[in-house]
């Protein structure tokens, strides 16, 4: 799993490993367009040569970008908005 440590996928840079499941393993990686810190999930290549687990992946994918709010939000973010939702 620690194979992608330190390298750069798209515009990526991966920092850590996170975990690894049945769907492909999950990495900490520094989003280097926005500057911030990101979880980065990757398919192994046979899972995503096939139709159902890539519109799976898809799906997943969807169904975090919906969430409010983001999963990836910063501490100082998720401070403020309880902080303001309590006064």
């Amino acid at each position: 799993m620690s194979a992608l440590i330190g390298r750069t996928l798209a515009h990526y840079r991966i920092t850590a490993a996170i975990g690894a499941g049945g769907m492909g393993e999950v990495y900490r990686a520094t989003d280097a367009k926005l500057a911030r810190e990101v979880a980065l999930k990757v398919l192994p290549s046979e899972l995503a040569a096939r139709p159902r687990a890539l519109e799976r992946f898809r799906r997943e994918a969807k169904a975090l970008a919906a969430t409010r709010p983001p999963p990836a939000s910063s501490p100082s973010t998720r401070s403020r908005r309880r902080t303001a939702s309590t006064s």
